[in-house]
C-alpha cells in the first residue's frame, strides 16, 4: 500500500478540509515528505460536531448486541488489513514493521473485548426501605458525544482504546489524531466505516492541536473528554474541561522506575526491562527509564544491559531485521543530546551510545548512562527516547523512596525472587501499573492508567467503559 494523502472523516464521508488546507507528513527515517493530511478549520469542526450528535442519537438507541456485531466486524477487517496498515504506520512513525503489525493486530483484540464488554453495562434494583410498592432503579446511560485527543507514538493503539470503550458504552466519538501520523488511525476508522457503523458515530479530524482542543472541549455538544499526551498539556486541557463541567479521562506522561533488587535474576531483568526500554525507540509512555539497581549487582547489570543495547540493529523500520527505528522527529534528537550532555556534566558515564547516527533521518544510538546523579535531568524529566539511566541503591526502602520521589505515577517495573519483596513493592510503589519479573503486558481487560501527575481514569478493563456512562437513580411508586 503506497502512502496516501489523509482526509477528514465526517458524517460517514471522507472529505477534504474547507478551503483545501493541508499539512505535510514526513518519514522520520529519511526526513522526506511522504504525503499530506487535511487541516480542519472551524467550519469542519462544526460539521463534525453536528454529525457526532446525530450519530450519538442513533448509536445510543441500538442494542448492545447490534453494536457488538458491528464492532466485531470492524475487528475482523482490522485483522485482515493489519499488514498494509502496519506499512503505513512504519512509514509515518518509524517503528519496526513487526512492532507496527503487532500494534495493528492488538487493536483488533481490543475492539473485540470491548464489543463483548458492552453486554455487561448493568444497572441494578435497590430494595425500598419503606414500601414494597416502591421500585428503585440504578440506570447507566452513555454520557454523550466524546472528544478524543491522541498522540503520535502509538497512533492506532491510543485511538482504539478510546473508541472501543466509548462505543461499548453507547457514545459517539470525534477523534482528533496526531498530524505527524495520520494514515494509520484513518485506516482504523475506515475499518469501522466499512463494517457499517452509522454515519456520525465516528469522526476523525486533524489540524492545529490547540485550536481544535480549545474549540471542542467547551462546545456544548461534547460531554466527555479523553486525552493521551504530556502532563503539562493534560493539565491545561483538564482545567478547560473542568471549567465547562466535562467528564475527563487523562493518560499522561510517565517516568517509569525499574527496581532491580539484590536477589533479582539479572538475565531476566535485562531481557524484560531492556526489551521494553528500546521498544518504539523508547517513545513509550510506560517505557522503563530510571533503573535503580542494588549496588551488589549494579556492575553486572550495567554490563549486560550495555551489551544488549549495542547488539540492536538500528535502521529504517521497513528494512529486514531492524530492531529499532528512528525517533519520530528532530526535536527528539535534540532532547537526547541535551539529556546526555547534562548527565555527563553531573558525573555520569556513557556506557553505550550517546550520539546521533548519521546525518539523515532521526536516528539515535541506544544509550546507557551509569552512575547518574539524582539531580540529572534524565532522572527528573521523561526522556521519551532510547535512553536508560542507572543509579545504585543500598536498601529496598531507599529504592522505593526514589521510585516515588517524582510526581509521576504511570508505570513501574521490579525484579526480585522474594515474595516478601514483591508484596512490599506491590503495596508501596505509587504507580497505576506495576509489572514484577516481566515486561509490560497491558491488555484490554486490565486497567490502563496512572496516578498522581500521570493522570486519572482508565483506558482498559470494565473501568474504561464506566468512564463513558452516567449513573442515574430512578424511583417509581406503584399507585
Amino acid at each position: 500500500m503506497s502512502y496516501p494523502n489523509t482526509r477528514l472523516f465526517i458524517d460517514g464521508q471522507w472529505q477534504d478540509a474547507a478551503g483545501g488546507r493541508t499539512l505535510a507528513v514526513f518519514n522520520p527515517a529519511s526526513g522526506q515528505e511522504i504525503g499530506r493530511v487535511a487541516h480542519a478549520g472551524t467550519a469542519d469542526l462544526d460539521r463534525a460536531l453536528a454529525a457526532a450528535q446525530k450519530g450519538f442519537l442513533t448509536w445510543r438507541d441500538m442494542t448492545a448486541s447490534e453494536r457488538s456485531k458491528l464492532m466485531r466486524q470492524a475487528a475482523a477487517l482490522m485483522r485482515e488489513r493489519a499488514g498494509d496498515i502496519a506499512r503505513l504506520l512504519t512509514q509515518e512513525q518509524g517503528k519496526p514493521l513487526a512492532e507496527a503489525k503487532g500494534e495493528a493486530m492488538a487493536a483488533a483484540d481490543i475492539i473485540e473485548w470491548f464489543a463483548e464488554e458492552g453486554f455487561r453495562v448493568y444497572g441494578r434494583i435497590v430494595p425500598s426501605r419503606g414500601s414494597l410498592a416502591l421500585r428503585q432503579m440504578v440506570l447507566k446511560d452513555p454520557v454523550g458525544p466524546v472528544a478524543a485527543f491522541t498522540p503520535w507514538n502509538f497512533p492506532i493503539n491510543q485511538v482504539v482504546r478510546k473508541i472501543g470503550a466509548a462505543l461499548a458504552a453507547g457514545c459517539s466519538v470525534l477523534v482528533k489524531a496526531a498530524e505527524e501520523t495520520p494514515a494509520a488511525p484513518a485506516e482504523l476508522i475506515r475499518c469501522f466505516a466499512d463494517a457499517g457503523l452509522p454515519a456520525g458515530v465516528l469522526g476523525l479530524v486533524y489540524g492545529n492541536p490547540a485550536e481544535i482542543s480549545n474549540y471542542l472541549i467547551p462546545h456544548p455538544l461534547i460531554r466527555k473528554i479523553t486525552f493521551t499526551g504530556s502532563t503539562p498539556v493534560g493539565k491545561q486541557l483538564a482545567a478547560l474541561a473542568g471549567k465547562h463541567m466535562k467528564r475527563v479521562t487523562m493518560e499522561l506522561g510517565g517516568h517509569a522506575p525499574v527496581i532491580v533488587a539484590e536477589d533479582a535474576d539479572i538475565a531476566l531483568a535485562v531481557k524484560a526491562a531492556g526489551g521494553a526500554k528500546f521498544r518504539n525507540a523508547g517513545q513509550v509512555c510506560i517505557s522503563p527509564t530510571r533503573f535503580l539497581v542494588h549496588e551488589s549487582i549494579a556492575k553486572d547489570f550495567a554490563a549486560a544491559l550495555t551489551k544488549q543495547a549495542q547488539s540492536l540493529k538500528i535502521g529504517d523500520g521497513l528494512a529486514e531485521g531492524t530492531q529499532m527505528g528512528p525517533l519520530a522527529n528532530p526535536r527528539r534528537l535534540a532532547a537526547m543530546a541535551d539529556f546526555t550532555r547534562d548527565a555527563v556534566e553531573r558525573g555520569a558515564t556513557v556506557l553505550a551510545g550517546g550520539e546521533r547516527i548519521g546525518s539523515s533521518g532521526n536516528f539515535w544510538q541506544p544509550t546507557i548512562l551509569e552512575n547518574v546523579a539524582r539531580e540529572a535531568r534524565v532522572f527528573n524529566e521523561e526522556p521519551f527516547g532510547p535512553m536508560a539511566a542507572i543509579s545504585r541503591f543500598n536498601t529496598l526502602d531507599e529504592a522505593i523512596a526514589e521510585a516515588n520521589r517524582l510526581p509521576y505515577g504511570l508505570a513501574g517495573y521490579a525484579f526480585t525472587r522474594s515474595l516478601k519483596n514483591a508484596d512490599l513493592l506491590a503495596r508501596r510503589v505509587e504507580v497505576g501499573m506495576l509489572w514484577i519479573n516481566m515486561p509490560a503486558m497491558p491488555s484490554a481487560e486490565m486497567p490502563f492508567g496512572g496516578v498522581k501527575d500521570s493522570g486519572y481514569g482508565s483506558e482498559g478493563g470494565p473501568e474504561a467503559v464506566e468512564a463513558y456512562l452516567n449513573v442515574r437513580s430512578v424511583a417509581v411508586m406503584n399507585v
